[in-house]
């Protein structure tokens, strides 16, 4: 028998909530028609998409016509990069963004410059924060896109937006921003913090996998990844993934609703789960802001031991953690983000991140309180660099 999983794992993904899961289940056996086609069961399909995409567009306050679906994050931002920059290449040839982008900003734009592109790569605080005088001495008249992500996955900073937005637009130029971790978790509007361009995913607010979207403001060019039909309006071809698809637009009208109960929650959740740690485990450092900071995100390093040695015995005791980005977690390297934020590789290595849901409970958490500092203590005891 399997034994109860304790999921602090939420920044990789998170449970499909049951009311999404019920939506999807008719587009997966009796409505599996295909959205292009012109009979009955293809047109209650395209129909599912457009009311999707109408409650996706109303998480974000955009307007239905601003979203495209795509098959994941990564996707999304490969998009908007490589998309974006393409369309506008007669304007120049410089992007701007910051050390700690996910490695699906970071990796396509090593590429782009392979190709002749001029990429700026800002620095950040120890906490974590883009100065936004350093966006507004970046840019240039080459300059055809900024992309700074909303919050950080792995330390939970959110951006300034408002103050970086608002220099790219007096600017002139197109910003892009990785809203993976902020949309369906905290309030999220197009308009008033500045975006052209965002992009997220449904398995971050409790939706399925394999499904996200781009949203692209109403005059902002880009040029498709992908060409074949006309699917999302010539912008993304491919057959699209309806079940899915019904998924996100569910999981994004419940996020919506529920938002702010969801936020408190998870905020006094993550506080007890700190403060109970500190309280009873020397020589721990949390990484990113204090106060501004995703809700669930408790990112925390152990002086003299190392973070996968804790994961694994907390795993013993079916409890799930990570160690930070799961992008990243099988290339065996230290976190570009904590080397960002000035953390010394010995205290790097001895980090994990615990993020919190909705799912999550107050005995959980007085569950983790009462294993791991027990795990700290076994593992400092054999560590050589722990008198």
């Amino acid at each position: 028998m399997e034994k109860n999983i304790i999921f602090f794992d939420n920044a990789s993904t998170t449970k499909l909530d049951e009311r999404v899961f019920k939506s999807m289940v008719d587009f997966l056996q009796e409505n599996y028609g295909n959205p292009s086609s012109m009979h009955d069961l293809g047109q209650k399909a395209s129909e599912a998409i457009e009311n999707a995409r109408n409650d996706v567009a109303n998480l974000i306050d955009a307007k239905e016509d601003e979203i495209y679906f795509t098959s994941c994050a990564t996707e999304s931002n490969n998009m908007a990069l490589w998309g974006i920059a393409r369309a506008y290449k007669e304007k120049g040839n410089h992007i701007v963004t910051s050390s700690i982008e996910h490695y699906s900003i970071l990796n396509p734009l090593k590429e782009m410059q392979k190709e002749g592109w001029e990429i700026t790569i800002l620095p950040v605080d120890n906490n974590g924060f883009v100065d936004p005088n350093d966006v507004k001495k970046a840019i240039n008249k080459k300059t055809v896109l900024v992309s700074i992500m909303h919050a950080n996955n792995e330390i939970g900073t959110i951006q300034k937006i408002n103050e970086i937005s608002k220099i790219v637009k007096e600017a002139g130029i197109i910003f892009h921003s990785d809203c993976v971790g902020t949309a369906g978790i905290i309030p999220l509007n197009v308009d008033e913090l500045g975006f052209d361009c965002i992009s997220f995913s449904a398995q971050q607010m409790y939706g399925p996998k394999g499904i996200a979207a781009l949203y692209l403001k109403k005059g902002v060019k880009i040029k498709p990844l992908l060409l074949g039909g006309v699917q999302e309006r010539g912008r993304r071809a491919g057959t699209e993934n309806v079940p899915a698809i019904v998924g996100f637009g569910v999981a994004s009208k419940i996020a919506k609703e529920e938002m702010a109960a969801n936020v408190k929650k998870v905020t006094n959740l993550r506080d007890k789960l700190f403060n109970g740690i500190i309280e009873k485990i020397e020589k721990v450092k949390l990484n990113g802001h204090a106060s501004q900071r995703l809700p669930g995100n408790l990112h925390l390093s152990f002086e003299y031991i190392e973070g996968e040695s804790i994961i694994l015995l907390l795993n013993n005791e079916g409890i799930a953690a990570s160690s930070g980005s799961s992008c990243a977690s099988h290339a065996l390297k230290s976190s570009h983000v904590l080397s960002a934020i000035n953390v010394p590789p010995a205290l790097a290595n001895g980090s994990i991140l615990f993020s919190l849901g909705k799912f999550n409970t107050q005995e959980e958490v007085e569950k983790v309180i009462n294993v791991l500092p027990k795990i700290v203590e076994k593992l400092r005891k054999m560590s050589p660099l722990c008198n």
